[in-house]
């Protein structure tokens, strides 16, 4: 393993649990670039997720015979240090492809890169739906940019197809509150939700668009209480421990439901103290999700080498590489054109579903296909310190449970 200095943390690392057969010991590597946030858990994910399934893909021979060689970059959560990333990826490490980044800044600022170098770029926790917005406005320019996470519109979609099943039927859900960090991903998350609560019955009783920097949730929960919606529809990322523990310390009676990124940690108990409890959050997959036979024997992997549970960027960086993998096999080469091509024909089982890229007609050209019959993410519930898998009922099917002062008013027959 080598460490390249220079104003960034950039590691290339070998990963092989495995030898691989001795016909690949003779065969150049080929090389793929992983940039992705190592101080955050969602951006850490990335990096497991990559490393366990390039171990798993050498175990197994390589590409055709040949090993995956992961070159590791630390982008601090830096736009400007992830483009130094993916110009060294490039030049030095002569990476074939490169998967990353949970941040939508990070990812849009990638994009061009990826077209200019002509190195394609797989996005797998970032959810802003102009990264594929701009593959369709100019495809022959940035084709080489993918999305295999769910856009921030998909994202808003799974949350109110969850509530209209979980919560409606057993609940007065009728209103809600819209809570949401002011990010590039949480534009279209919150253009989404305002058209999808509607349909479900559910109206919007404010829309609160909050500085990821806000310390003190005091006022704005004061605010939306005043206001007496029935739930708070979340759309949180980089902040999701300092609102959730205000909202337990105040105990503000209203159920947090929607997207919040931190809380797809396994961790997120113990970074809040237990104030996580009752939580709702969509994620990739979850304990007791088995989306595929992939889902658990991947979460037990994970869990058994990095201690802990997988964020969503775990689940989806794996299934990248394999992707990838497959792509490079289908192709018969590492030619970006020709790699772009294959990656277009993607029909890949996964960890969190079938993966599949809409084409260039689609407004989401290259972004992960949403739907029942590929990939709808779950929803999750904190209770007793885990993760409880309440949706899709095919994956899960257990029982929501609240903290005590959660007011919420069983539905009239």
């Amino acid at each position: 393993m080598t460490c390249l200095q220079a104003g960034l943390l950039a590691t290339t690392a070998v990963v092989g649990g495995l030898a691989a057969p001795a016909s690949a010991q003779t065969q150049d590597p080929i090389k793929i670039g992983i940039i992705a946030e190592e101080s955050a858990i969602a951006g850490a994910g990335i990096n497991k997720g990559a490393q366990l399934a390039a171990d798993e893909i050498n175990a197994a021979g390589g590409i055709d015979g040949r090993k995956i060689e992961l070159a590791i970059y630390d982008n601090h959560s830096s736009s400007s240090d992830a483009v130094r990333a993916f110009q060294r990826a490039v030049s030095e490490d002569k990476v074939v492809a490169v998967i990353g980044s949970y941040i939508s800044e990070v990812a849009l600022a990638l994009e061009p890169w990826s077209a200019r170098l002509h190195v394609p770029f797989i996005t797998t926790g970032a959810a802003s739906n102009d990264i594929s917005k701009h593959v369709h406005e100019d495809y022959d320019h940035n084709k080489y940019t993918f999305h295999e996470w769910m856009t921030s519109a998909f994202i808003a979609d799974s949350v109110c197809d969850s509530m209209k099943q979980l919560l409606q039927p057993k609940y007065k859900t009728a209103s809600a509150v819209i809570f949401s960090e002011d990010a590039a991903w949480t534009t279209p998350l919150d253009n989404e939700y305002l058209a999808c609560l509607p349909k479900i019955g559910v109206k919007v009783l404010d829309h609160i668009r909050f500085s990821p920097d806000t310390t003190d949730f005091t006022p704005i929960f004061n605010k939306i209480e005043g206001e007496k919606p029935d739930v708070i529809v979340t759309g949180i990322s980089h902040v999701g421990v300092q609102p959730t523990v205000q909202a337990a310390q105040q105990q503000v009676p209203i159920l947090m439901v929607g997207q919040s990124s931190q809380a797809t940690s396994g961790t997120f108990w113990k970074d809040t103290n237990g104030a996580a409890s009752g939580v709702i959050t969509q994620s990739a997959a979850a304990p007791g999700a088995a989306l595929t036979p992939k889902t658990q024997p991947f979460m037990e992997a994970y869990a058994k080498r990095f201690g802990e549970p997988p964020p969503y960027t775990g689940f989806t960086t794996s299934d990248a590489v394999h992707v990838v993998a497959e792509a490079i096999k289908r192709a018969g080469s590492t030619d970006p054109d020709k790699l772009v091509d294959a990656l277009e024909k993607t029909d890949y089982v996964g960890t969190i579903g079938r993966v599949q890229f809409y084409g260039k007609d689609s407004p989401f050209t290259h972004a992960m296909i949403y739907g029942p019959d590929n990939v709808t993410g779950v929803t999750l519930q904190w209770q007793d310190g885990k993760q409880i898998t309440l949706w899709p009922k095919a994956a899960a099917g257990a029982e929501m449970k609240f903290p005590s002062y959660i007011h919420l008013d069983p539905a009239k027959s």
